[in-house]
């Protein structure tokens, strides 16, 4: 099944939406929240408009990823909020990790889930737009931030208050929603990748997630030496199988079957129950090997075209 069959197979749900519950909010207040933020991520939170949004990562001195985001600035009442939506299962240990940097910042974290409500927004693309990724716009009190596609198919993530009208739409199932997010390419970080991968293992220097030309923030080292000196050795890709895939599970390839190859960072089924997943390997065994799931002997893998470009070849 290629990834444009899938599409045809979401078409049928245009305007549908999805309770992301998954996901959890940390807001950061006070007048350096933005200055705070750039000396900690991947991407530029100095320059942040208010018509945009921001794909980026929290590292280790390593260079590994700890936490992945969507950040943006929300308005409320006098001054600007920033709210950075990531996986609920790591928000509280991020939010501790992220808290002992603060030091003298005017800075306040807190865990603001409750607070607000997040939705997908799953759509057919309208073949005369042209929505850019990481766009933001207001609707009534609520920001909506445009992601990356499904092939034919635009995803927004909406986020408002708790007490707000939910976004109109209907209603779809939240695997629905997942299988839309492995299908755009752009994984998001949960608790069994964590600490495993540089942002580059996940293709973000390609899709909005690493500026290169910040200031320094934990393991911009690292991120910067993996992308200028030398071929990157571990992208993501994505791959289907007739057996259920969890984040976490290892690939092996038969170019080495002593060891794995990469390993899975996010899954979910479509109706026919083929699981579709977004997994980091080495591009060696990704483009030469024949891939399998768990074990070298394990069910076979098939790979499938990105539906972006990567940065080195644009």
């Amino acid at each position: 099944m290629s990834l444009e069959s899938l599409s045809l197979a979401l078409v049928h749900r245009q305007n549908g939406v999805a309770r992301l519950d998954h996901l959890g909010v940390i807001k950061i207040t006070g007048d350096d929240n933005a200055k705070f933020l750039q000396g900690q991520l991947t991407q530029d939170f100095a320059l942040l408009g208010l018509q945009e949004a921001r794909l980026a990562a929290f590292c280790n001195a390593k260079g590994r990823m700890q936490a992945s985001f969507i950040g943006f600035k929300f308005p409320s009442g006098d001054h600007t909020d920033i709210l950075l939506i990531c996986s609920k299962d790591l928000l509280a240990a991020t939010m501790k990790r992220l808290a002992m940097f603060v030091m003298r910042a005017k800075a306040v974290l807190t865990d603001a889930s409750a607070e607000f409500a997040v939705y997908g927004l799953l759509g057919k693309q309208d073949a005369t737009s042209a929505l850019t990724p990481w766009s933001k716009k207001e609707a009534g009190s609520a920001s909506i931030v445009e992601l990356y596609p499904a092939p034919g198919l635009a995803r927004q993530l909406w986020v408002g208050p708790a007490t707000a009208p939910p976004p109109q739409g209907d209603a779809i199932d939240l695997n629905t929603w997942l299988l839309s997010e492995v299908q755009s390419g752009v994984a998001t970080l949960s608790t069994p990748i964590f600490e495993a991968l540089v942002p580059q293992m996940l293709n973000y220097e390609s899709v909005g997630g690493v500026n290169f030309k910040k200031g320094c923030y934990p393991g911009q080292e690292v991120v910067a030496r993996s992308q200028f000196r030398g071929t990157l050795k571990r992208r993501a890709y994505i791959l289907t199988c007739k057996q259920s895939m969890a984040a976490g599970a290892l690939i092996y390839s038969s170019l080495d079957q002593e060891q794995e190859c990469g390993l899975v960072v996010q899954a979910a089924t479509d109706a026919n129950g083929l699981w579709w997943a977004i997994a980091s390997m080495q591009v060696q065994a990704a483009v030469e090997g024949q891939l399998t799931l768990a074990a070298p002997a394990g069910a076979a893998l098939t790979l499938h075209p990105l539906p972006y470009a990567l940065l080195e070849d644009i």
